[in-house]
């Protein structure tokens, strides 16, 4: 089927990205992608506890990731990609790997963000770096759950 939704979110692996966008979509494989998580058994145990057993999950790096995307997007399963930052959505981007959407779905309080949404805040830095995403013909929205309207990226200037 391919790539359902890649996801920014500081969260990881919690309730709406198993719950609420899994189910919605019938995800089968859930990736995490993180460079200190894919390094790190604990945490990976620690987030694999709340991913069901009906959908498989992955633990890579931005690198690991940036070789698969492709085979992914190709792929039967329906896919999910979850990553933390920022900074690591645009390594994963920049190599041109086959990415056409960026949901954002949860980015929190932190030096020198700004709320843009109840769930979103971003730096200047960081949403120039999503606008540039962007104009490389990435589409770019906020949407916290399925059954809320996308907000698009111009929107949370």
């Amino acid at each position: 089927m391919s790539i359902s939704i890649l996801r920014l979110d500081d969260r990881l692996v919690h309730g709406q990205v198993v719950v609420g966008w899994g189910n919605a979509l019938g995800i089968d494989r859930l990736v995490l992608i993180d460079d200190k998580v894919s390094e790190t058994e604990w945490e990976q145990e620690l987030y694999s506890m709340g991913v069901p057993e009906s959908m498989s999950v992955d633990f890579l790096s931005v690198g690991d990731a940036r070789d698969k995307i492709q085979d992914w997007a190709d792929s039967r399963e329906k896919v999910i990609l979850v990553i933390g930052d920022v900074d690591g959505l645009t390594r994963l981007c920049e190599t041109g790997a086959r990415v056409t959407e960026i949901n954002i779905g949860g980015v929190h309080r932190g030096d020198g963000r700004r709320e843009r949404l109840p769930y979103v805040f971003l730096t200047d830095d960081e949403f120039a770096t999503l606008q540039s995403l962007e104009n490389q013909s990435i589409r770019v929205t906020a949407q916290d759950l399925p059954a809320t309207k996308p907000v698009p990226l111009g929107d949370l200037a």
